[in-house]
C-alpha cells in the first residue's frame, strides 16, 4: 500500500469516529501559507499536492470533499533585511515593518500590494500543478466574515484562553488584563504594536494604545487579527476542517500544533482536524543545500519549475517520498528526474499490460507505479507514451533554429533516428512540451559542460595538431556501420570498442580531441547522446570527410 493510501485510511477512521462524519457530509481539507515573500515550490508539497491527492483518493471512494488554501494575509510584515531590500531603498522599506502583509505596497509597483505581487508566481500556477479545485481564501476576508463571531467568542473567553495559552508561553505569559485581539493602528498602520485595552460589545470595537507611535483609538474587530495560535484554532472551527498537513516546525511535542489542539478542544469546544507533519524541501545549488524560505527569498517558484519541467515530474518527486523524509531539489538534475519519472511510467504500463492492475506488483514496485499514477494530471493514455530523453532534447535545442523550435526539434530527432517517423498526438505533445522547457533549462540551469556551439568547420591548422586523427577516423567508420541500429547504447558500445586499447591518460587525450573537432573545446555533453543527436550525416562529414 502506498503511504498516502494509508493516510487516507487513517483519515477515514478519524472522520467517522472523531468527527462523526459520513459520506453524506462534506469533508474539508485545508492548507495554509503566509505570503511573506517568495512563494517557493517547497510550499507545494504539503499544503497543495499532498492535500489534493488525499482529496482525490477520498473522492474516488465516494466522499464529497472541499479543499481550501488559507493565505495568512493579516500577518505582520517582519521587515527582515531581505524583505526591506526588495524595495531598493532601505528607508522606504523600513517604514512598512509591522504592517499587515496585505497593506504593504508592491515594491515593484506592478500589483496592488505585496501579497498580490509575490502570490502571482505561485497562485497563478496552481492550476498547472493541480486539478484547480482549490478555493483560496485570505484571513483578511475571513475576519470580515466567518471569523468575526469567533473573535467575539475569543474575547468573551479571554480568561480561559489566557490560562490555556500560558501553558505554552513559558517565561512570557499573558497578564490578566490581556485581550486576545491585535488591532491595526489607524495612525502608523502597524498590527504588531497596538495593544487592545478595552472591548465594546455593542459596537464590536476595541480601544487600543499603540506602543509604536503612542496613538490611542478605537477600531472594529474586523480591523486586526487574533493571536496566531488562536487564529489557527479559529480557522479550524469556522471552516470545519477535517484534515490539514503542517510543516515540521509545528510538529514538536508540546509545540504550536499541540497548543492549537488544546485550544480547539478545551476553549472552542470543537474537534481539531487530523494533521500530517511533513519535512521541508531543500534546494541544492553548486553542491550546497539550504532550506527554501519565503521571507528570506530563498528558492524557486512554481513558475520557475514550470518553465523547465512538467509539473507531473515534481508531483512524482514529492509523492514518492514519505512526508517525513526530506526532498532535495537540484535544478541541474532535471534530465535525471525525467529518467526516474520514465522508469516509473514504464513500470506502470508493464503492470497494466501484464496484470491489468497495479495491486499484483511487489510492494516496492507498486509504490513506484502508484506514485506515477497519482502524479498524473491528465487522463493516462491507454498506450505507453514515447519517452524522449530530456538531455537529448536539451542538446537538440542547441542545434536547431529557434523559430518553430518544437517542429525543428522533432525533425532533428527523426533525422537522427531517435524517434519514429510517425508520432501519435500525445507523443508529439510531450516532445513539444519538453523542447521549449529544455531550451530554458539550458539557458538557466545547465552546467557549462552541457552548453555548446557546433564547430562549423575544421581548419587545416587544427587537423594538423590532432594526435588521434586516425582513431577518430576509425570511430567515424565504426559508427556509420550501425545503420538502423543507431541509438545511444549502440553508440556507447562502439566508442568503448574503439578506445579499449588506450591507457587512461590516452583515453582522456582522445576525448579532448573528440570534443574539439565537434564543438571547439576540450569538454562537452556526454559523448554518446551528443553523437546520437548529431546523426549519421554529421558523423560522415566531420569524422570521415573532414579527417580524411
Amino acid at each position: 500500500m502506498h503511504w498516502i493510501e494509508k493516510v487516507v485510511e487513517e483519515l477515514e477512521n478519524y472522520i467517522a469516529t472523531t468527527k462523526n462524519k459520513t459520506k453524506q457530509d462534506t469533508i474539508i481539507i485545508n492548507g495554509g501559507l503566509s505570503v511573506s515573500g517568495l512563494q517557493h515550490i517547497g510550499r507545494l508539497r504539503g499544503e497543495i499536492i499532498i492535500s489534493e491527492t488525499v482529496r482525490k483518493l477520498l473522492e474516488r471512494k465516494g466522499y464529497r470533499v472541499k479543499q481550501y488554501l488559507v493565505l495568512y494575509t493579516q500577518d505582520a510584515w517582519k521587515g527582515k533585511e531581505s524583505q526591506v531590500m526588495s524595495f531598493g531603498d532601505e528607508r522606504e522599506g523600513r517604514k512598512y515593518a509591522g504592517w499587515p502583509l496585505i497593506r504593504v505596497p508592491d515594491p515593484k509597483k506592478c500589483h496592488a500590494n505585496w501579497v498580490e505581487h509575490y502570490w502571482e508566481d505561485f497562485g497563478g500556477y496552481l492550476d498547472k500543478f493541480t486539478d484547480g479545485k482549490i478555493e483560496v481564501v485570505t484571513t483578511t476576508e475571513l475576519y470580515k466574515t466567518k471569523l468575526k463571531d469567533i473573535v467575539k467568542e475569543a474575547i468573551n473567553k479571554k480568561e480561559k484562553l489566557r490560562i490555556t495559552i500560558n501553558k505554552y508561553r513559558g517565561r512570557n505569559p499573558y497578564p490578566e488584563e490581556w485581550i486576545p485581539f491585535e488591532p491595526i493602528c489607524d495612525k502608523c498602520g502597524r498590527i504588531d504594536k497596538a495593544k487592545a485595552i478595552k472591548y465594546y460589545p455593542d459596537t464590536e470595537e476595541v480601544e487600543y494604545i499603540c506602543e509604536n507611535c503612542g496613538h490611542r483609538g478605537k477600531t472594529s474587530i474586523a480591523n486586526g487579527k487574533l493571536n496566531w495560535r488562536i487564529e489557527w484554532a479559529s480557522i479550524w472551527k469556522v471552516l470545519n476542517i477535517d484534515f490539514e498537513p503542517f510543516g515540521k516546525d509545528h510538529a514538536t511535542p508540546g509545540g504550536s500544533r499541540d497548543s492549537c489542539v488544546d485550544l480547539s478542544i478545551n476553549v472552542f469546544e470543537t474537534k481539531p482536524p487530523m494533521g500530517l507533519a511533513y519535512e521541508w524541501v531543500s534546494l541544492r545549488v553548486n553542491g550546497k543545500e539550504f532550506d527554501m524560505g519565503s521571507s528570506d527569498f530563498l528558492g524557486i517558484t512554481p513558475k520557475d519549475w514550470y518553465q523547465v519541467a512538467h509539473p507531473e515530474v515534481l508531483r512524482y518527486l514529492y509523492l514518492k517520498e514519505h512526508p517525513r523524509r526530506k526532498v532535495v531539489i537540484d535544478m541541474t538534475l532535471i534530465p535525471n528526474y525525467y529518467e526516474e519519472f520514465y522508469r516509473a511510467e514504464s513500470l506502470y504500463y508493464d503492470a497494466m499490460k501484464t496484470h491489468g492492475n497495479l495491486e499484483s506488483l511487489p510492494e516496492n514496485e507498486y509504490e513506484i507505479a502508484k506514485t506515477y499514477e497519482l502524479s498524473m494530471l491528465e487522463p493516462i493514455p491507454s498506450e505507453k507514451p514515447i519517452q524522449p530523453s530530456y538531455l537529448t532534447i536539451a542538446l537538440a535545442v542547441q542545434l536547431v533554429p529557434t523559430d518553430n523550435l518544437a517542429e525543428n526539434v522533432v525533425k532533428r530527432l527523426k533525422s537522427s533516428r531517435i524517434i519514429p517517423q510517425e508520432l501519435r498526438p500525445f507523443d508529439k505533445k510531450r516532445i513539444t512540451d519538453i523542447a521549449w522547457r529544455a531550451k530554458n533549462w539550458v539557458e538557466k540551469y545547465a552546467s557549462p559542460q552541457i552548453r555548446f556551439t557546433l564547430l562549423q568547420q575544421l581548419s587545416e591548422e587544427l587537423k594538423a595538431k590532432l594526435m588521434y586523427r586516425d582513431l577518430l577516423l576509425r570511430l567515424g567508420e565504426e559508427l556509420l556501420k550501425l545503420g538502423e541500429n543507431w541509438s545511444e547504447e549502440s553508440i556507447k558500445d562502439v566508442m568503448i570498442k574503439v578506445t579499449q586499447g588506450l591507457k587512461d591518460d590516452e583515453k582522456k587525450a582522445f576525448y579532448k580531441e573528440f570534443y574539439i573537432i565537434i564543438i571547439g573545446k576540450e569538454f562537452g555533453p556526454r559523448a554518446a547522446p551528443l553523437i546520437e543527436i548529431l546523426g549519421q550525416d554529421f558523423v560522415k562529414k566531420r569524422f570521415i570527410e573532414d579527417l580524411s
